[in-house]
């Protein structure tokens, strides 16, 4: 087998890496390039998949645009988020 054969799984691989990292960092900006890399490494695996249409559209939204709004999200609230300030959901409430 060649390198190629690899490629897919090395980037599938490399995306569950990143999607831990983003839902375990405290940081929030952290999080968001842990969530837009997910989305960079998914446009890289739809463009060995050979849909490039796929790649670009999800580059373009998934990691840019995505990205930007949670940036700009982040900017008007809290950057790190705290575990003294953490409640229960609306749902355990009742």
């Amino acid at each position: 087998m060649n390198l190629a054969y690899y490629i897919p799984h090395l980037i599938v691989a490399i995306m569950v890496v990143s999607a831990i990292l983003a839902v375990e960092w405290k940081d929030l900006l952290a999080a968001v390039v842990g969530m837009a890399a997910v989305s960079l490494f998914a446009s890289l695996l739809f463009f060995f998949l050979q849909a490039p249409d796929v790649a670009m559209t999800e580059a373009a939204i998934g990691a840019a645009l995505s990205g930007a709004i949670f940036i700009f999200a982040i900017k008007r609230t809290q950057r790190y988020e705290t575990e003294d300030e953490e409640k229960p959901g609306w749902w355990v409430r009742w």
